[in-house]
């Protein structure tokens, strides 16, 4: 047995759809209209009675000795021309002094009529002596303001009812109207469906795309699709996320999302900086264009560069250990030739010079991550024949800051000043409203806008990524970084502070 297709299945649930709202909207008017009808029908009872109970005539009547003489062919006249079913007048008691059939005359009236006798009108649908009727009964005030007497008036409800078969008879045409407009309009979009989902059914509509989200959410790197022609054909959620595009990336080119060189689809892995994060991007030529995967590196850039810094300190470490293995000997030496005060003078010399250097790091910055990575860039700096100076005027507390981001910052800034200079000094200062860090150096400075862009170096390989790493630290930390020649200062706010 065929199964029915998607075009097939779409009309039918379309006809019913639009069967089922317009036989509601059907229901709602009718019941909409009868309410409407009703009310007008309460309504014009009620204006007849109040009319009939502020009649000089009829207060004039009721003081007679028989009211009903005169208020009958009133009460008759009154009907006749507003078209009501019957006018009551009545003693407060219920007494009928008037009726449409002179037999009831005398009679109790059937109905409620506390509330009137209280002095209020009011409306009702009651089954009388002419059957069910909607009705009002209103007071008759007299002179003194007492209720002398009660008037009711009310139209039947077979004649509401009447007239509610009027409007629905027109209703019904229009919603045969509207049906059939309906099922014409349905009719055109399931033939526009058929031909384009080919007179496939949903079961083998929903396999091609549960194939398809299986292979783009199988990956966990970000997986996009370059055209021939530069246009982004397809992305996953994850390429979204990394590359931070937008939701209507999808058949716009690559130049317009502002990143063609991520993009470009080149043979070969290359490494980018987007926003705070360092991709690693690889592109494939396919038939349908270019193929580009895009992994986050971030953490793992991260924790190269601690272990970068935990290198050089180690490195620093082993030649402090060499130097000081030297200097022991030369003690030692001294010692065995007799000459015992240059051997305490020049061990106690050594050992002063690195403990002021240890006590006025440990001193001024109190965050043990920083302190450490200032002790081995100075005596890194000092393998490698440079000065590095701690400024006087630094002072740094535990901020909050991330020390990760701090060590990438401070570490990079200090390499790149070594490398270009003899001479750093480092001004690492903080307190409640952030964090500022200046690293100046008496090499000839910086004049290139890109320096803190990927690939950027002095040695011109186009592998500088220090600078880069910086710049993309201090952004994630809400900061910013200034350059005047040789002077690098970085503002950071303090955690509280970033938005």
């Amino acid at each position: 047995m065929r199964r029915w297709s998607l075009a097939g299945q779409m009309l039918v649930l379309q006809l019913v759809v639009v069967a089922v709202t317009v036989t509601g909207g059907a229901a709602l008017v009718s019941v909409l209209a009868q309410q409407v009808v009703t009310t007008e029908a309460a309504a014009r009872s009620k204006a007849v009675a109040l009319s009939v109970a502020a009649s000089p005539d009829v207060l004039a009547a009721l003081g007679e000795p028989s009211p009903t003489r005169r208020l009958q062919p009133y009460a008759e006249r009154v009907r006749a021309e507003t078209g009501v079913d019957f006018v009551t007048i009545m003693k407060p008691d219920g007494t009928r002094h008037t009726h449409p059939n002179p037999a009831e005359i005398g009679r109790r009236f059937l109905g409620h009529i506390e509330e009137a006798v209280r002095g209020r009108a009011f409306t009702e649908t009651y089954t009388g002596t002419l059957g069910p009727s909607v009705r009002a009964v209103v007071p008759v005030h007299g002179p003194d303001g007492s209720v002398d007497a009660l008037v009711s008036a009310g139209i039947k409800v077979e004649k509401v009812s009447a007239a509610l078969r009027g409007v629905l008879g027109w209703m019904a045409g229009i919603v045969a109207l509207a049906l059939g407009l309906g099922a014409a309009g349905t009719w055109l979009v399931t033939a526009r469906l058929r031909r384009q989902t080919h007179g496939l059914g949903p079961v083998e509509l929903g396999r091609i795309h549960e194939h398809h989200d299986a292979v783009l959410h199988a990956v966990r790197e970000g997986l996009l699709l370059v055209g021939r022609d530069g246009t982004l054909t397809l992305c996953n959620d994850a390429a979204r996320a990394l590359l931070d595009l937008p939701a209507d990336a999808e058949g716009r080119h690559v130049a317009d999302l502002g990143m063609p060189d991520v993009l470009a689809g080149r043979e070969e892995e290359s490494i980018h900086l987007v926003g705070d994060r360092v991709l690693a991007v690889n592109s494939a030529a396919s038939r349908l264009g270019t193929v580009v995967t895009v992994r986050d590196h971030t953490e793992l850039q991260t924790l190269a560069g601690q272990l970068d810094a935990e290198r050089g300190f180690a490195e620093s470490l082993r030649s402090a250990a060499h130097e000081s293995a030297n200097r022991l000997h030369t003690v030692v030496t001294l010692v065995e030739l007799g000459r015992t005060e240059e051997a305490v003078a020049f061990g106690t010399a050594e050992l002063r010079a690195a403990q002021e250097l240890t006590d006025r790091v440990m001193g001024s910055v109190r965050e043990p991550v920083l302190a450490a990575l200032l002790l081995g860039k100075s005596a890194e700096a000092a393998e490698r024949g440079a000065e590095l100076v701690i400024s006087e005027d630094s002072e740094l507390d535990d901020l909050g800051l991330d020390t990760r981001d701090l060590v990438t910052i401070v570490g990079n800034l200090i390499d790149n000043a070594v490398e270009a200079a003899g001479r750093v000094e480092v001004l690492v200062r903080g307190d409640a409203s952030g964090l500022v860090i200046r690293v100046a150096d008496d090499g000839p400075g910086l004049t290139a806008p890109e320096a803190f862009r990927r690939g950027w170096t002095t040695k011109g390989d186009g592998h500088g990524l220090g600078l880069a790493l910086v710049g993309q630290a201090v952004r994630r930390l809400g900061g910013t970084i200034e350059v005047a020649g040789s002077v690098f200062t970085v503002r950071l706010p303090a955690p509280e502070r970033v938005s």
